[in-house]
């Protein structure tokens, strides 16, 4: 089949190079132009694990293309999807659809033949009705099916995450949309995925709920590592009792420093709106997002007071940078809110990440270092914010020889308490004694 792919960043790219992937002709289509200069001489613009390779790969097979001009790629196309972004909109948290509704109207003008218009960027509940509405005004004899179908990709895993996906999510009642749909993904058949199709509404509800959901859940074992430092127990024992619970399940469980990243932050606000508008607050959600924010601020105070409670001139080592390891992405990254409120104290930081380079765009008098061990030398605490598999494995003895003096503050528990202990660091995790 023919696909178009509006938008080059994190959705519709790798939506695209998985769908050429799986066998179908697919465009990709951005009004940046560098972006497609940057894609079409072989460059990646994000950094996400394999995708240089898979782009390379269908690139010279002759099944993915990348171009500025959407005419012809739309013309041609079986299936339209809108992957571009949806950011919180400033001042009031709502999704910004301006994109969306962009794409929607450009799309509409030059359609021919029944076309299946495919929403894979996060919307609110409706958007579909008003993409349908934008249809009806500038083509009203398009033959078009407007369909949503929601990405679950984590960044990091993105392109495991679509080739072998838990379910695909499809929201139309249109049965010649339902064909194209299951073609375009009948790959995935092989592996018996299952291929949920509901109605457009509850489509798009699906993805807000399922990011609420998990963002709840990360925010329940943080409070429930807070409360066994209070009286002596161990999170990651309890995250192990509970999530063997079926009803429950394990993953999601590991405590931290809160959640970041382009989803929970910006969908769980706007499920907040999407439900004040329509009369039926989601309290859950509001105070995880309260919750939430308050814990990054609350890893600061931690380091602080790792340190006898004063900063003040103190050089405090960062070790990762990104709100996940395998990404470039500092949306909403934890690191974000922990060294301002460091800084603020009047600590000096010096900070490593294996992909940090947008941090040195965000953030302001810090010294980055090229190593974990330039950012252990000298430093008087050393803080592991992101869990990079490189920090998992750092000699120790090393580290320990060129601080000022031997404390570590573990925000993703990589370590084992009785091991830094043993090996002389005053050493501090999240949920354990």
């Amino acid at each position: 089949m023919r696909v178009a792919m509006i938008g080059t960043g994190y959705v519709g790219l790798v939506s695209g190079a998985c769908f050429a992937d799986f066998g179908h002709t697919v465009t990709c289509i951005d009004k940046d132009a560098s972006k497609i200069e940057q894609l079409k001489s072989g460059g990646i613009p994000i950094y996400e694990p394999g995708l240089d390779l898979l782009v390379a790969a269908n690139v010279r097979a002759g099944r993915l293309f990348f171009d500025t001009d959407a005419r012809q790629a739309i013309r041609e196309a079986d299936a339209v999807f809108i992957g571009v972004g949806t950011p919180s909109r400033r001042g009031d948290g709502y999704a910004d659809l301006s994109y969306v509704y962009s794409a929607a109207e450009e799309i509409a003008g030059l359609v021919d033949g029944f076309t299946v218009v495919v929403t894979k960027s996060t919307v609110p509940v409706g958007t579909g009705d008003e993409i349908e509405a934008i249809f009806k005004r500038v083509r009203p004899d398009a033959d078009v099916a407007i369909v949503s179908n929601p990405e679950f990709l984590r960044e990091g895993a993105a392109i495991e995450d679509f080739k072998r996906p838990d379910r695909v999510v499809v929201g139309t009642e249109d049965e010649r949309a339902q064909a194209v749909m299951r073609e375009l993904y009948r790959p995935l058949y092989l592996n018996e995925t299952p291929i949920l199709f509901t109605s457009r509404r509850t489509s798009e509800l699906i993805k807000y709920a399922a990011n609420a959901y998990l963002a709840l859940k990360i925010t329940y074992i943080n409070e429930m590592a807070d409360l066994c430092e209070a009286v002596g127990a161990d999170v990651q024992q309890v995250a192990k009792g509970i999530g063997l619970d079926g009803r429950i399940g394990g993953k999601f469980l590991n405590a931290g420093p809160g959640y970041g990243g382009s989803c929970f932050p910006k969908d769980t606000i706007a499920l907040v709106r999407t439900a004040r508008d329509a009369g039926s607050p989601v309290e859950l959600v509001e105070t995880t997002i309260k919750v939430n924010d308050e814990r990054k601020r609350a890893m600061a105070r931690k380091v602080i007071k790792a340190l006898g409670g004063d900063v003040k001139d103190k050089t405090v080592g960062i070790l990762g940078l990104t709100f996940k390891p395998n990404t470039d992405d500092m949306r909403d990254a934890p690191s974000l809110a922990i060294v301002p409120a460091l800084q603020d104290k009047g600590a000096k930081i010096q900070a490593f990440d294996p992909e940090g380079h947008e941090a040195r765009k965000l953030m302001t008098g810090v010294e980055f270092m090229d190593d974990p061990y330039a950012v252990a030398a000298g430093a008087d605490v050393l803080v592991i914010i992101t869990e990079w598999d490189q920090f998992r494995a750092l000699d120790l003895d090393r580290i320990k020889l060129t601080m000022n003096q031997p404390v570590l503050v573990d925000l993703r528990n990589i370590y084992k308490p009785a091991d830094m202990r043993a090996r002389g660091f005053a050493y501090h995790s999240i949920g354990r004694a």
